[in-house]
Order: C-alpha cells, then structure tokens, then sequence
C-alpha cells in the first residue's frame, strides 16, 4: 500500500471506539478498504479491556480512536478511558473524533507529553482522506488539532505573560503549529518564506522561555504554553 495514510507495514493497527453503530460501521469499513486492521467496541470500559488485552499479547494498538461522550453516562467516558490508557501506556497514540469542542477535555490529554494526540471534530471532516491521513499522522507521533478546537482553547490565552508577548504573525504561526503543520506547510498557508517562518518559530521560543531542547519538544512545548494546559 502506498499514499500519505500507509505505513511501513502496509497498515495500521486500530482500536475503535464509538457508540453510534452506523458511524462505527462506516468507520470499520472505511480503514478496513484502505488496508488498515481495525478493531470496533461500543464503549470506553470495552476500548479499555480491548487495549490491555492487546498489551497482554504484545500487540498494543498502533492507535486509537474515541469519542468522548460515550455509554452509560454520556459524558466524557471517552475521555476517561483515553488519559487512563495514556498513563498505562505512555505516548500510545489517540485520536478523539468527537462531535463536540471540550476544551477542559483537550486540555487534560494535552498535559504533559502532547506528541501522538489528535483531536478531530465529526462536523468538520468532510473528506476521507483528510481522517485518514490525520490518523496515520497521530500513528507517527504527531499532534493533530482541528482550527475550532485551537481557536476555543486559546479564548484565554492572553493571561499569560510570554503569550502576550507575541506578535500577530507570531500568533497566527504559532495556531499552526498546534494544528499540526509543519514549517513548511506554515509558509505555504501564510504565503511566507521558510526562513520567515523559522524566524517566527524561534521568536516564539524565546518569548515563551522555552530552554533550548529537540525542535520537536519546544514546538509541543509551544502548543501547550499557548493553549494554557
């Protein structure tokens, strides 16, 4: 298999999770065709049970996808079950396909180590590939943000001194940045250079007084600052 949503090995181990039967279906069947073996529950207590017993046999989940209000409650079992698993299972990559913007939510995956975390919002996709190529991106370790949930978790994001320190442009790349794009996805979206960009990127650093470290740590580190997780 080749093309932006392939892997390697030709596919994705998914574990899926999501109470809407139609939608879970439609789910399976849309990565099953691409190549992708994927597993489908109807609830965050059996996602939970279907990742450990996966780990049992040393074949975790290559990621996973969850809503976040899911039976009994409706609420955020989703969710729940999401953190927990990340605790258990550091840096296991998740993907939230939700029909609601959670910022309390967001910002509780967010904390700490925000690399191999996506967050897409069901309204919003509307091309396949776009998911799918989202899903392969959080497989590989990346951050996946939908704009709308970027633009709600910044609403506040002023109180913070360095992120007030940040120029309009600055804001603009650094929202960018937390949806995920790379450098030179940034200059092509702001019809900018790449060495404007870069000098964006490391005002942003200096600003937020993030210490010297991998590029890949300070972007996330960035992305947590501005969203006030």
């Amino acid at each position: 298999m080749t093309g932006p949503d392939a892997t390697p090995s030709g596919g994705l181990r998914v574990v899926l999770a999501e109470d809407s039967g139609i939608l879970r279906d439609g789910l399976v069947a849309l990565l099953a065709r691409r190549g992708h073996e994927v597993t489908a529950v109807p609830d965050g207590e059996t996602l939970e049970r279907e990742v450990l017993l996966l780990a049992r046999e040393s074949t975790l989940p290559d990621v996973v996808v969850a809503d976040i209000r899911m039976p009994p409650t409706f609420t955020d079992e989703g969710l729940r079950t999401v953190v927990a698993l990340r605790e258990q299972f550091p840096g296991l990559p998740v993907l939230l396909f939700s029909q609601y913007v959670e910022t309390r939510y967001a910002g509780t995956l967010l904390q700490g180590d925000a690399r191999a975390v996506g967050y897409l919002l069901k309204d919003r996709v509307v091309d396949v590939g776009e998911f799918v190529q989202a899903l392969a991106r959080v497989a590989r370790g990346e951050t996946v943000l939908d704009p709308e949930v970027v633009s709600q978790l910044m609403g506040a994001s002023d109180r913070d001194a360095g992120r007030a320190r940040l120029s309009g442009r600055e804001r603009e790349v650094l929202e960018l940045i937390a949806q995920g794009r790379s450098n030179g996805g940034i200059a092509e979206r702001l019809f900018l250079s790449q060495g404007a960009v870069e000098k964006n990127v490391a005002a942003i650093f200096q600003k937020l007084d993030l210490p010297y470290d991998a590029a890949d740590n300070r972007r996330v580190l960035a992305v947590l600052r501005y969203l006030g997780t």
